[in-house]
């Protein structure tokens, strides 16, 4: 037991070594861009745990929501109560909803028209724009406007972008992105969208 205790902490020692060169060689503050994309659960309700984190660090935060069209998220009811967020539900609903094209493309113009003012603001610390890769993907945005906006957003200004199918083109231009990879959802089981846990 003693042997295997001993081997436990050397190898503790090297990894601690490694983390701490690594923190180390992190040097540069600037804003980030970060993406949530793949077919998995959770990419919105990641963007909004850091919108709580960024407040916590007092910042200002704004939320623009390309899609969702509902104003009845425990999320927005939650955050519209916090100050120092201002959150638009910009969306007409999802496409197979509308089934109108050009209604849907100018709501996410208009939804961008608003949210190229935040990301003007070196007010706001954290902006989310929230599934706007389908904005993107179906071609209501022009994906090199939307880059060179992003490119000149003020220095510390944090990005959130979310939603399925990201372009190799934001891929490459952000600085993390996660794929959330589908495993097992209850819809698939016929379990309806509960209160605290909405899909």
């Amino acid at each position: 037991m003693e042997d295997r205790n001993q081997r436990h902490i050397a190898r503790m020692q090297r990894k601690k070594a490694v983390v701490d060169a690594g923190i180390a060689a992190a040097q540069t503050e600037r804003g980030l861009l970060l993406v949530h994309t793949g077919n998995g659960k959770g990419k919105s309700s990641a963007a909004f745990g850091l919108v709580a984190r960024a407040l916590g660090h007092g910042m200002r935060v704004a939320v623009i929501q390309f899609v969702k069209s509902r104003t009845d998220t425990g999320e927005e009811g939650f955050f519209r109560k916090q100050p120092n967020v201002d959150w638009h539900v910009m969306g007409e609903g999802f496409t197979w909803e509308t089934q109108d094209r050009e209604r849907d493309a100018a709501a996410a113009r208009a939804a961008w028209e608003v949210a190229k003012r935040y990301l003007a603001d070196p007010a706001y610390g954290l902006v989310v724009l929230d599934e706007m890769t389908y904005a993107l993907s179906y071609g209501w945005l022009q994906l090199d406007e939307v880059l060179t906006a992003l490119h000149v957003r003020p220095a510390m200004q944090h990005v959130v972008i979310t939603g399925r199918a990201a372009s190799p083109a934001l891929i490459e231009a952000a600085d993390t992105v996660t794929d959330m990879t589908l495993l097992k959802h209850a819809y698939k089981a016929g379990v309806q969208a509960m209160p605290g846990i909405e899909f």
